[in-house]
């Protein structure tokens, strides 16, 4: 029988977890953790996410501040603030929302204190994946692996297939599951035939943002598929992946919504707790 991931669990034992400690660094006298968030306007979903960081942000105790664009936006503007950001003292996190405009280059993220990265996409916290540094890990790819952890996944030798090459998702959780030794194929929009890979996957994460590509065609008996993908229409808010055919043949998914969304946003906070527990205890 499958296993229906339940992302809000999870997300809701994180925060309670994050909270927690939180509330050990108030009552030793140290103020609550403080994020900046950015984001440009245009786009229901990017604001969506956008409250609902501000919302578990409240749920755990942490202060919230954010800074909105147009999506006109001029990079010096961008880069101006990151600058300020970077030099207060009292924001210990700050999170560039995607997606970005086209006229803002995916090298905003170097302009980041690193140590304030808490999306994990600074070029030198990605960089130290390649080593196992894995402090400050991006946060979709965060919550695919704190999903497969709870559900005692053996990733050593299994074949894991992702499709997506992205900066923030493919790219770094490919190195992640590599430094678990697992046997990675990443499949983007010019991979000739994709079911080639799929069928062959003992995992398979998915994370294009077109609502049911994937049906139980292209996975194989018992596979493990990771559903990332999100997209709104007239029919509520679907995955990547056809869940109910494909329940018939996987052993483990995670549903849209309730499986890896939640996971993630809780994955954030885990990464400002982390900067902050670091800059709290070097004070």
């Amino acid at each position: 029988m499958v296993k229906v991931v339940d992302g809000r669990k999870i997300a809701r034992e994180m925060k309670e977890k994050i909270k927690t400690e939180i509330e050990r660094f108030e009552s030793r006298g140290f103020r609550k953790p403080r994020i900046a968030n950015i984001w440009f306007e245009g786009s229901k979903e990017s604001e969506l996410f956008l409250r609902l960081k501000e919302k578990v942000c409240r749920e755990v105790g942490a202060k919230s501040e954010s800074f909105s664009f147009p999506t006109r936006a001029r990079s010096e503007d961008v880069i101006g603030l990151i600058r300020k950001l970077n030099a207060d003292s009292d924001i210990d996190g700050i999170s560039i929302q995607a997606p970005l405009p086209r006229q803002i280059p995916l090298s905003i993220f170097s302009e980041l204190d690193p140590e304030k990265d808490v999306e994990g996409l600074h070029p030198v916290n990605i960089g130290k994946l390649f080593s196992g540094d894995e402090t400050i890990v991006p946060c979709v790819p965060q919550a695919i692996l704190e999903v497969l952890e709870r559900e005692r996944v053996e990733l050593k030798g299994k074949d894991v297939v992702i499709v997506n090459h992205s900066m923030f998702i493919g790219k770094p959780l490919s190195i992640i599951l590599l430094n678990r030794n697992a046997t990675v194929s990443i499949c983007h929009a010019f991979t000739r035939d994709i079911k080639k890979f799929t069928r062959n996957a003992d995992i398979l994460i998915v994370a294009v943002g077109k609502p049911g590509i994937i049906g139980k065609e292209h996975i194989k008996e018992g596979a493990m598929v990771i559903d990332v993908g999100i997209s709104k229409g007239e029919n509520g808010v679907r995955g990547d992946v056809r869940m109910e055919e494909v329940k018939e043949k996987a052993s483990l998914i995670t549903p849209v919504p309730g499986g890896i969304g939640p996971v993630t946003i809780a994955s954030i906070l885990n990464n400002l707790i982390k900067i902050y527990r670091r800059r709290m205890e070097h004070e």
